[in-house]
Order: structure tokens, then C-alpha cells, then sequence
């Protein structure tokens, strides 16, 4: 089921952006980083979240939230465009590939991500939902990508290079940069399919804390994995003196924080979801800290 997700997400994405009234070099550096591969996990785990809400309505809700879920998809390559650039964190490889900025150039990587970001709620627009579902779930993606969310930690994670920060302004970092799409991803598609307060407040739960083990993983395959692997460069945590889990708490004290939030991440979803969709959630929340990319 998983596979099949993200199957059908690649197929939406790949027939994304290829309208004659898009010039053709922008269009080129959209698709150069939308294709580039990736996991996926932002629109898988918006789909299977609402799968798993409605179980019963399965294979209806993902034709008609594949719309939503790539913009999800769009939002997340956007922010990783302009991190990569050189005023951001300064990146020549992206999911084993040049970054944007090196393959065009920096002005046409900045506007391939407005456009990403831009265009990202025109699709989620698209999506066949009841309208006032469909407006709070826009209204929560715009939020999580804002301010408040996504750009925010990106400020933070800027303005905390050469600090040492405590852990509680880590873990704020860490749930705007990286978690605060990934909750939404949850949040989201328990509102797209009419869940109870109760089930949308679990699906935020739940993806609350596998943000937060995600960046702790990511930070600690910086550490420990090679670039081949992993897909970009690693060690780059520590030449740009940013602050991370490992270098605050140690390897092994990271891993063990890491299975503590996978754990807390099931716990969320305990006597509320049933099905394969649940279990698919569960099953990402327990192999989170054996990932290698």
C-alpha cells in the first residue's frame, strides 16, 4: 500500500508543470528538483493519514486528495531549493544530484522555488473535497509553510549557527523547520476526510513527534552516514557550526531521544485507527531511527 502511495504521487508530480505558458527553463528547474526522488513522505503520510481515518473510504480519498498531497510535495521541494542556496546553508548536492542553484543558476533556483511554492496551492485547490475541509486544511498548510512555521525555523536555524543553543530552543527550531510540514501532512488529512476533533488532534500528535525523530535522525546521519547514501553532503552540520542534537546531547543520547518521540508517535495513534493505513504509520514511526537516507 505504501508503494502504491507513492507510486501514484510520482505519476501526479510527473505530469506536473509541462503547460507550453511556463518558460521553458524555469519549467526545466521546477521539474529538475520536483523529480529529483526523494521519499515522499509529506504526501504519502497525508494520504495514508486520511486512509486511515476513513478506512472505508480508502481508495476514493486518495484519488481525490492527490491534488493536496502534491502540493504538500511542491511546498517541501521549495524550502529545499532555497535552503541549498548559497545565503541559506550553502549546499552543492541534493538528493545525489547537483542542487538547483548548481544546475541553473542562483536567480532561476529562487524563482523555480516561488513558483514551487506558488503553485503548490493552486493543485491543493484541486482537490475533491467538501469546501469548508478543504479551506481549513489550506489555511493550516499556509501557516505551517509561513512565519510561523517552516520560514520561521529557517530564521532560527540561520540566527543559531556558532550558539549553543539549549535544548528547548532546538526543539522549537525543530518543529518549525522540519516538523511543522510533517504534522500538517497528518493534521491534514484527518481534516480532508472529516475525522472527529479527537482523531485530528491524534494525527497532529502523531506527527508532531515524527518530525522531531525525524530531524534528530537527520542530524545524527550528518554525523555518522556518507554522502552517497545519504544523498547530500554530510559533516556540513558541523562546518557550519550548527546546532543538533548530537552535538548537544552526544550520538547515543540522540538515538535513544529518537525512539523515545518514534514511540511517543504510535502511542498518538493507540485505540484510535485500525487497518493497514494505521499500521503503515505505526510501522514509519518504529523504523524511523534505522533510516540510512
Amino acid at each position: 500500500m505504501p508503494a502504491e502511495l507513492r507510486t501514484q504521487v510520482e505519476t501526479f508530480l510527473s505530469a506536473a508543470f509541462l503547460d507550453s505558458e511556463i518558460p521553458p527553463r524555469l519549467a526545466e528547474a521546477m521539474r529538475y528538483s520536483l523529480l529529483a526522488g526523494g521519499k515522499r513522505l509529506r504526501p504519502v503520510l497525508l494520504l495514508a493519514s486520511a486512509r486511515a481515518c476513513a478506512p472505508e473510504r480508502a481508495d476514493e480519498l486518495t484519488r481525490s486528495l492527490l491534488p493536496f498531497a502534491a502540493g504538500l510535495e511542491m511546498i517541501h521541494t521549495y524550502s529545499l531549493i532555497h535552503d541549498d542556496l548559497p545565503t541559506m546553508d550553502d549546499d552543492d548536492l541534493r538528493r545525489g544530484k547537483p542542487t538547483c542553484h548548481k544546475a541553473y543558476d542562483e536567480a532561476t533556483a529562487i524563482l523555480a522555488g516561488d513558483a514551487l511554492l506558488t503553485n503548490a496551492f493552486g493543485f491543493m485547490a484541486r482537490a475533491d473535497a467538501p469546501a469548508p475541509f478543504l479551506l481549513e486544511a489550506v489555511r493550516l498548510t499556509a501557516d505551517a509553510a509561513g512565519a510561523a512555521g517552516m520560514v520561521g525555523g529557517q530564521v532560527l536555524d540561520l540566527a543559531g549557527e556558532g550558539r549553543r543553543l539549549s535544548l528547548e530552543e532546538l526543539r522549537v527550531l525543530n518543529a518549525k523547520k522540519t516538523g511543522a510540514l510533517i504534522y500538517n501532512a497528518c493534521e491534514c488529512g484527518a481534516v480532508l476526510a472529516g475525522a472527529s476533533a479527537e482523531k485530528r488532534a491524534a494525527m497532529r500528535a502523531y506527527g508532531a513527534e515524527l518530525g522531531i525523530a525525524f530531524q534528530i535522525t537527520d542530524d545524527i546521519l550528518d554525523v555518522i552516514g556518507d554522502e552517497a547514501t545519504v544523498g547530500k553532503e554530510v559533516r556540513h552540520d558541523a562546518e557550519s557550526e550548527k546546532a543538533t542534537w548530537p552535538s548537544l546531547l552526544g550520538l547515543e543520547a540522540s538515538i535513544d531521544r529518537a525512539r523515545g518521540h518514534c514511540a511517543a508517535a504510535e502511542a498518538a495513534l493507540e485505540g484510535l485507527f485500525s487497518g493497514p493505513d494505521a499500521d503503515f504509520l505505526r510501522e514509519t514511526a518504529r523504523k524511523l531511527v534505522n533510516r540510512t537516507h
